[in-house]
Formats: structure tokens, C-alpha cells, sequence
């Protein structure tokens, strides 16, 4: 064996270092490695040369060679499976350097079609007690077997390899973690936005259009459709469809719950993936994957502990959801779901509020101007019977008669005022405002009215308060007209210490307040 002099083991190993300098700046894990093989093949001159990479199972997760043609693994049954030399030195946190291979009492064999082999190097790459893989070399060039020399800059090439390797790997973990980051804070985003977007509106087609339309623009899928629960909470009926194949989606469009996956992911209140259209059983829709779907998800619209319908996602291309994908679209149903029950309960408390309107109107209507029809219409009767009798008494009977119409008219004009009261005008000032309020109060009341302004600039307060202050004299005028059988009524404006007063005084019955 041919030994190398102090100026040629300086000049590889100088060579060896600056080499290994430059793989611990590559952070490809597949490029760094196929430069780690050809470096260590060339600096032992070796016939052939490879690489493995094991997981902490001790499986080959990354194998790279050189020497072997394309043809030559082609025609091998299977890579290296780890027994014999090559499981020694897994096992073993040793170097094997041997001159002849089927001389080896370790040996199992070569795989058909395998190359010969002579000569072999191995030694383990490893941080700490943890053998991340090894290189191997076989068939020393010129020599019969690899030299001690040879194994020492293998020793340092495989050290150099461990910390590139784990470089690599951190970066590898550092970059994930930031894609996951980038992708988490999108995620937030949209939320925010639909958030915003959802929990100001009374609007439940709004709701569901929004919501939707997010959904399928942030995970590109081609249709969607919301399904709500109907009054009797046992059906899910179709609301809104976006995107194609509209006789396709409506061939179907009231499920039970329970019943397919719509009803399905409703009643477990689960959201529910399905990757094959065609075969699933759940799918009571075949007209979906006729036209030419593949998968569809299923997410319960959830409010505190109530489903109030479903979302369907629908595509012609494979989704595979991701477990943050399904986390994101349950937290944007819940999100959704709680809008819409908001907005259902505003629309019941709207109804509840007419329906409370109506009674009270009735009431009004019961005991005011009906019973004073109803008392009219007496009066008549007894001027008809005594007519003829008495002329002095039917002319005061029908003056009062009179005085009870006219009477009955300004309660019914107030009442028509209550139903349709006046709003304010913002292109005029607020005393201006008010003029008017109370001329069509004496028009529809009959009652005198005057207003004292004592400011004597405009007046300064912002919209809202100008507004409430106009409701509560519009409200004021009202109960006058209805209540107080006032000949009279007067409206005073001033300003004191930074406010604004509105006194509103009649002449009326008033009432006891104990």
C-alpha cells in the first residue's frame, strides 16, 4: 500500500476543509448530500460511493449514490436494505474498512445485478449518541484496499456532514415554521375580515353571500351552498348557491336531518369530508358527480350549541383539506352560524315588536275612537226619536254630535301621525324642524301651539343628540294630541351653562301620579 506524503495529506485535508466549509452553507438537504457523496468519492478515489440518511426509526429516508449507471439500479430488485456490513455499521458507531467484502463473516450478499465489489469504507455520520446516517465507499482505485490515511479524512469529511446535515435540517424546520406562520396569519385575517363584515349586518342574505364568497375565493373551490334549518328545525332547506351547475345542485335541495351527508354533519353537527362523489353512499345527490365533481365538505353553521344550517363545498378537482383547513372552516361556521341566529333573533324581536304595535293600536282604537263612534252613533238615535218633539234639543244633541267627529278625527289623525311619524329634515336646522313638527301638530290636533327660541345662534349639537332631541318633542306633541284634551300647548328652547333644554308645557287634564 502506497502511503501518501506530509505535503499531500496536508494539501487534501486543506482541500478537504475548504470543501466542507461550502456544504455547511448549502441548505439543500438533496443537493448537500450528492456534494458530500462525490467529494468523499474523490477524495479517497473510490470506484463507487454512497450515502444514507435514516429516520429514528432507522429507515433510509434519503439514498444517494455514485458510480452506479442509471442502467445498473434499473436492473436491481431494491436499494440497500440495511443488513449485513451496512446494518454493522448502523448498529455500531464504528468505522468498517475492510479489503475484501465476500471475505467478511458480517457479509449477506449482493442483490442480483449488483456490481462488484472489493474494498469497502464505511463510516457512521453522527451528532452525540444519534447516528444520522453513513457513507460507504467501495473499490479503491489503484489500490487493493482503503488506506488508514483515507479513513481519517472519511472521519472528518462525516463530522463536516453532521453539522450541514443539521443545518439543513433547522433551516428546513425554520422555513416550515415561517410558511406555517405566513398561512396562520392569513388564516387570522380572513377571520378578522368576515368577522367585521358578518357581525354588522342584520342581513342574513348578506351574512351567507359574504361568507361564502370568502370561502371559495381563499380555498379555490369552484361551488358552495348554505343550507338552513327550517322553523320546524327538522329539514334543511337550500338558501344560497354560488358558482356552476345549478340544475345539478337543485336536482336535491331540502334534506333531513340526519339524512345524507348534509343532514349528517348537521345532526352530529361534524363537519364531514367526502373525496369520491361517485361511490360514496352519503351522497344523495348523483347528479353532483355526473356533472363532474369529485370531492365535497360539509361544515355545521354552529351557534353557542345550536346548528342553524350547513355550508357544502364543492369541486371538480381533488382537496385534499388539511387538518388547519378544517380547523378554519369550523371557526369561520361558528363565526357564520352566530351572525345568522343574531339576525334571526332580530327579525323575531322586529315581528314581536309589530305584533305588540298592533295590540296596543287596537286597544287605542277600542277604547278611544270606538267606543266614541259607538256613543255617536247613540246620540243620532235619540235625535232621530225626538225630532219632531223637541227641535232646541235635536240642534244641541247634534252640535255635540258634531263636536264628537271633529273629536274623533285629530285622535285618528294622531293615530296615522304615531304610524307614520315625521322625520327629521337634515338639510334644515333644528328650529326650522320644529316649526314645521308643530304646525302639522295644530293641523292634525286642532290645539294652538307657539315655540319661544332663546338662542339665538344655531344650535350646536352633533346629529344623534339633534335626532333625540326632535323624537322627544315629536313624542311629547303626540301624547298631548291623544291624552290631554289641551286647548293649548307651548314649546321653549334655551341654553344654560353648555346644554340645551326643551320644555314642552299644555294646559291640559294632566293625570294623578300617585
Amino acid at each position: 500500500m502506497v502511503r501518501k506524503t506530509k505535503k499531500e495529506l496536508e494539501e487534501q485535508i486543506g482541500s478537504l476543509y475548504q470543501a466542507s466549509k461550502d456544504l455547511v452553507g448549502d441548505f439543500s438537504l438533496e443537493t448537500l448530500l450528492t456534494r458530500i457523496v462525490r467529494l468523499a468519492q474523490a477524495q479517497v478515489q473510490a470506484e463507487y460511493a454512497a450515502l444514507a440518511i435514516r429516520d429514528d426509526e432507522g429507515r433510509v429516508v434519503n439514498f444517494i449514490h455514485s458510480g452506479m449507471s442509471e442502467e445498473e439500479l434499473h436492473l436491481m430488485p431494491h436499494p440497500p436494505e440495511g443488513k449485513g456490513l451496512l446494518g454493522e455499521l448502523q448498529q455500531k458507531h464504528e468505522v468498517i474498512r475492510i479489503p475484501d467484502i465476500e471475505k467478511d463473516p458480517r457479509k449477506v450478499g449482493f442483490p442480483q445485478y449488483h456490481p462488484a465489489m472489493t474494498s469497502m469504507l464505511g463510516v457512521p455520520i453522527t451528532t452525540g449518541d444519534k447516528i444520522l446516517g453513513q457513507i460507504y465507499l467501495t473499490n479503491k482505485i489503484g489500490e487493493a484496499e482503503f488506506s488508514l490515511d483515507d479513513e481519517r479524512l472519511m472521519k472528518t469529511l462525516a463530522a463536516y456532514a453532521a453539522v450541514a446535515i443539521i443545518n439543513t435540517h433547522l433551516y428546513e424546520h425554520i422555513v416550515k415554521r415561517d410558511e406555517t406562520l405566513n398561512q396562520q396569519n392569513q388564516d387570522l385575517s380572513l377571520l378578522n375580515d368576515l368577522a367585521q363584515g358578518v357581525a354588522n349586518s342584520w342581513d342574513i342574505k348578506e351574512i351567507m353571500s359574504r361568507t361564502l364568497k370568502k370561502v371559495l375565493e381563499y380555498l379555490d373551490i369552484e361551488t358552495g351552498e348554505i343550507f338552513l334549518k327550517d322553523r320546524g328545525a327538522h329539514e334543511l332547506r337550500l338558501a344560497l348557491l354560488r358558482g356552476d351547475d345549478f340544475e345539478a345542485f337543485y336536482s336535491k335541495n331540502v334534506f333531513r336531518i340526519g339524512d345524507g351527508v348534509v343532514g349528517k354533519a348537521a345532526g352530529l353537527n361534524k363537519t364531514l369530508v367526502v373525496n369520491n362523489l361517485e361511490t360514496d353512499p352519503r351522497i344523495l345527490r348523483p347528479e353532483l358527480a355526473k356533472a363532474g365533481f369529485i370531492c365535497q365538505a360539509v361544515i355545521p353553521l354552529q351557534a353557542t350549541r345550536e346548528v342553524v344550517g350547513v355550508m357544502t363545498l364543492s369541486s371538480k378537482k381533488e382537496h385534499v383539506y388539511t387538518v388547519r383547513e378544517l380547523d378554519l372552516l369550523t371557526t369561520m361556521g361558528m363565526w357564520a352560524g352566530t351572525a345568522i341566529q343574531n339576525a334571526l333573533l332580530q327579525e323575531q324581536t322586529k315581528h314581536i315588536a309589530v305584533l305588540e304595535e298592533r295590540e296596543r293600536i287596537g286597544m287605542d282604537l277600542h277604547d278611544g275612537v270606538i267606543q266614541s263612534l259607538y256613543s255617536l252613533g247613540l246620540t243620532l238615535d235619540y235625535v232621530k226619536a225626538i225630532l219632531e218633539e223637541d227641535t232646541s234639543e235635536s240642534l244641541e244633541k247634534l252640535n255635540y254630535a258634531t263636536d264628537g267627529i271633529n273629536s274623533t278625527i285629530v285622535d285618528i289623525r294622531a293615530y296615522i301621525s304615531d304610524l307614520r311619524p315625521r322625520q327629521i329634515q337634515e338639510n334644515l336646522t333644528f328650529k326650522e324642524n320644529l316649526d314645521i313638527l308643530l304646525e302639522e301638530f295644530q293641523n292634525n290636533s286642532r290645539i294652538p301651539g307657539t315655540i319661544k327660541d332663546e338662542i339665538q345662534q344655531e344650535l350646536k349639537l352633533n346629529y344623534e343628540n339633534t335626532l333625540t332631541l326632535f323624537r322627544i318633542a315629536q313624542e311629547s306633541l303626540s301624547n298631548t294630541a291623544r291624552h290631554s284634551k289641551a286647548k293649548n300647548t307651548d314649546l321653549r328652547l334655551w341654553e344654560e351653562d353648555g346644554r340645551v333644554y326643551l320644555e314642552i308645557i299644555d294646559n291640559g287634564e294632566g293625570f294623578n301620579i300617585d
